[in-house]
């Protein structure tokens, strides 16, 4: 009897030291992250970053949290994000199918959650009087067709989003060559366009509505164009409320994709920021919340004392 519960005893200890060992081989992989509390890196689109910077300040301020944002183009992003750099991203495009694949196949069902609408712009510099421009005369302007009141195009970055974005509009699998440009981020297209006549940037209109420090000066020399749809309906600014009425033709959609594949702080900000104080960020920010936060309405009515009076 003495032995048979000394090899019980042996067997319990023997699995509770596995289960501790798992435990903690779990919580390694994992990291010290929670839903509110730890460290983790969020890769983000650069052209988003002015937005994300603004729910981490006030994220952080708000829980025993650290985000550390690695800014990237969409190319690099996506491979990072494939290449296990992190398990959390900001998107301007949700994942396609190839990339969910990739996820399910290792047993992880990404959770995608859409947080705003942004969009994207055209500038050019303001010794041009004309601030109108036409979507199909950039798109044709693409194509390799010569546009009178189109010098060059200027592209944030030859990985970008936005350049994916406008070759998918012209039905571009390549990049054009012929006067088409690219630097490196939002800043450089808006300080290039602010020194240079007759060329005509693309940026993410977050990087207009929210300009960074070195960008403050040169914003004063550029113009951000009214854009028409290639319906016809007329041109638009783009604007909170245009992006709202979907008038303005250029929009899109923004998501935080979590694939950590456990409950962590990934988890946490993607619903905080798709909450109401995030939306509210969003809606200062000049861009449109995916739910529009709500106003409270306090009617105040005269008391008996005063009706008395």
């Amino acid at each position: 009897m003495k032995k048979f519960f000394k090899r019980t005893y042996l067997v319990l200890a023997s699995l509770f030291l596995v289960l501790i060992s798992c435990k903690q081989s779990g919580d390694a992989k994992k990291g010290v992250d929670t839903i509110l509390k730890g460290n983790v890196t969020i890769l983000v689109d650069e052209t988003l970053k002015p937005i994300i910077d603004d729910q981490v300040a006030v994220f952080e301020s708000k829980y025993e949290a650290k985000i550390n944002l690695d800014a990237k183009s969409e190319k690099e992003l996506i491979k990072g994000f494939l290449n296990d750099s992190s398990g959390v991203a900001v998107l301007s495009r949700t994942l396609n199918q190839d990339e969910i694949k990739y996820f399910e196949r290792k047993r992880i069902t990404p959770k995608i959650t859409k947080i705003g609408i942004d969009a994207i712009a055209f500038i050019r510099n303001n010794t041009s009087k004309d601030t109108l421009i036409a979507l199909e005369d950039v798109i044709s302007f693409m194509q390799g067709q010569e546009q009178a009141n189109i010098k060059g195009l200027v592209f944030d970055n030859p990985n970008s989003s936005t350049l994916r974005y406008m070759n998918d509009l012209a039905g571009l699998d390549e990049t054009p060559t012929k006067s088409v440009f690219s630097f490196k981020t939002n800043e450089d297209v808006i300080k290039y366009v602010s020194e240079n006549e007759g060329m005509v940037g693309v940026v993410g209109v977050n990087w207009l509505s929210q300009p960074s420090t070195t960008s403050k000066s040169d914003m004063k020399n550029i113009n951000v164009l009214n854009v028409k749809s290639l319906n016809n309906i007329g041109y638009f600014a783009p604007s909170q409320n245009n992006i709202a009425e979907g008038t303005y033709p250029l929009a899109r959609d923004l998501y935080i994709i979590n694939c950590q594949g456990y409950s962590g702080l990934g988890m946490g900000f993607a619903s905080f920021v798709a909450g109401d104080i995030g939306q509210r960020i969003i809606l200062k920010s000049g861009l449109l919340p995916f739910r529009m936060p709500g106003r409270n309405i306090i009617i105040k009515t005269k008391s008996n004392t005063d009706e008395k009076k």
